[in-house]
């Protein structure tokens, strides 16, 4: 089995930034992550990447926030989603000038 394309997506938003989604099913996990997932999620203002959620090969899973990176568990793709559009709502909060 190849791997199988769930999401590919770009979004653009009114504060001039954009979402992008990329979301593939894999046959088998992609060590050391146990589910079988390979996504990027990032969000993009004036050409910095600003939150992203990823995983590779031998880093797992993990979300870059503000600068800084942690770990993060994938629980579903939908809870993946959330939580990467809700960082991004955060963020925006966060940075505005209002």
């Amino acid at each position: 089995m190849k791997a199988t394309l769930l999401l590919r997506r770009r979004v653009a938003d009114a504060t001039g930034g954009f979402a992008e989604y990329v979301v593939w099913l894999l046959p088998k996990p992609l060590p050391p992550s146990t589910h079988t997932l390979k996504y990027r999620l990032a969000y993009v203002v004036g050409r910095e990447c600003v939150v992203r959620y990823d995983n590779e090969l031998g880093k797992g899973d993990h979300r870059h926030y503000g600068g800084r990176q942690g770990a993060y568990k994938v629980s579903s793709p939908t809870k993946l989603i959330v939580d990467f559009e809700t960082d991004i709502a955060r963020w925006i909060r966060e940075n505005s000038d209002s």
